[in-house]
């Protein structure tokens, strides 16, 4: 019996075999397993129980963060870039983004104080760059693409946003270009049979004409500019003045600084300028006011205020930009704009490196240009070309318009805005050119006066 029990088993073994892979070897059995017991046959793909040795570390995921954005907004771009702003947070959800929307005046007088004590946010968008020097945060240790970033900006910004002596560091963008220009009253133009005129026009023959216009259709004022150092300096420049001489140095006691302040001071006397512009309030008053409600022939003023023209003017009346007057110094606005930086104080450089390099990629910043309708600053979007959120003729005119203003643009011109001391000259320009409207000063003691306001305030810089 038991022989028989044991022929089969072996039986049983063969059939086993012959029906696995025809290239498995027959296993030799020496003697027969115990019946008794049956076997349990092991999986062939058993995992053994992870020891210390073996185990492998699995990446830590990054610390949950938040970083705080201080913004000011001329017109929509606060909401465009919280959209963006949201889009980053969706793809890295351990990084918080607080946009905090703020008044320009609040980004140029309060948040200097607050980065010196130590009280900043993350990040800024801001337009005075030398109110931070030796406070911005170098993210280049901390870019994917360093090359990419460094390559699709305008070198002397990047450089402006260095610390002395730095060559390398990367601490912001320009996040859009901005050309000053003069818009004017097309409808107005129109209603009194006069012809726009063109390029090589001067600012006096600008002043003739619009105020024949402001007669001719009964409107309060014929011409403005706003009241800002920025604004003033590019007609001053085509009238012929030098106001960043050969050493890189402010200089304003020139012919062409002085004509163009004795022609503001002659649209007082005649009383086709606004008065509330510059003699009333402080240096960030503008003439766009006046020119949206239609009360204004010509408002010198910038590219920024498209989209503000867009949303208030609508359909009110027709406007277009033209070219910058001419002078001794040809013709040329001033280039400008805002830029994006990062502070050395941050607690998260990893993250406002990866918010910056996001915000660069051409479709984001494609994104920002096309709907706030700004000038792209970034080489890579500005050679694809921008497809702006309008179909409004009068707008991609402008911007147009000022397009072709870029290669007017004298080289003091492109400097001004970037210039380590351009504070000096912008905080105390405007007021003292209001003393000499007002009366209150000569042309002669305002010349002398903010020459020595700007050595000053570079001189109290360098403490």
């Amino acid at each position: 019996m038991k022989k028989l029990l044991l022929i089969v088993i072996l039986i049983f073994a063969v059939m086993l075999t012959a029906c696995g892979p025809k290239d498995t070897p027959v296993p030799t059995v020496d003697e027969p397993a115990p019946v008794e017991e049956p076997v349990v046959e092991e999986p062939a793909t058993a995992v053994p129980e992870p020891t210390e040795a073996t185990m492998v570390e699995e990446p830590e995921p990054m610390e949950e963060v938040e970083i705080r954005f201080s913004y000011y907004a001329d017109g929509n771009e606060a909401d465009v870039m919280q959209g963006l702003v949201d889009k980053f947070m969706e793809a890295n959800p351990n990084i918080s983004v607080v946009l905090d929307v703020v008044p320009y005046q609040t980004i140029d007088e309060q948040l200097p104080i607050q980065v010196e004590t130590g009280e900043g946010p993350d990040l800024a968008r801001i337009t005075n760059f030398g109110a931070f020097k030796g406070k911005l945060l170098d993210v280049r240790p901390y870019l994917e693409d360093p090359d990419y970033f460094e390559n699709n900006f305008p070198a002397p910004v990047l450089a402006a946003m260095r610390a002395d002596g730095d060559t390398s560091a990367l601490s912001g963008f320009p996040d859009a270009l901005t050309i000053t220009g003069p818009y004017v009253n097309k409808t107005l133009f129109d209603q009194a049979g006069i012809e726009i005129p063109g390029e090589g026009t001067t600012w006096q023959e600008w002043t003739d004409i619009t105020k024949q216009v402001a007669e001719a259709t009964g409107v309060q004022y014929a011409i403005s500019v706003d009241r800002t150092g920025h604004r003033f300096a590019g007609p001053a420049m085509s009238m012929g003045a030098t106001l960043i001489d050969e050493n890189g140095d402010f200089t304003v006691d020139t012919p062409g600084f002085r004509a163009y302040a004795e022609l503001i001071n002659s649209w007082h006397v005649d009383g086709v300028t606004p008065t509330e512009v510059w003699l009333v309030g402080d240096s960030l008053n503008s003439c766009i006011d006046f020119f949206k409600s239609g009360d204004l022939v010509m408002c010198m003023s910038g590219s920024w205020q498209v989209n503000g023209l867009v949303k208030d003017v609508g359909d009110a009346f027709d406007w277009v930009v033209v070219p910058n007057p001419t002078g001794d110094g040809g013709s040329t606005g001033v280039a400008g704009g805002s830029a994006v930086v990062a502070f050395a104080d941050s607690e998260h450089p990893e993250a406002v490196a990866k918010l910056m390099e996001f915000l660069i990629q051409p479709e984001n910043f494609s994104e920002f240009s096309a709907q706030t309708l700004s000038l792209p600053a970034q080489e890579e979007v500005a050679s694809m070309g921008v497809d702006f959120n309008t179909d409004q003729k009068a707008v991609l005119d402008a911007l147009k318009a000022f397009t072709n203003e870029v290669p007017k643009l004298q080289d003091q011109a492109v400097a001004l805005n970037v210039h380590p001391y351009a504070f000096a000259y912008y905080r105390n320009s405007a007021n003292r050119i209001a003393q000499y409207l007002t009366g209150e000063l000569t042309l002669d003691e305002t010349m002398q006066r903010l020459q020595q306001d700007i050595d000053d305030a570079i001189a109290e810089a360098n403490q």
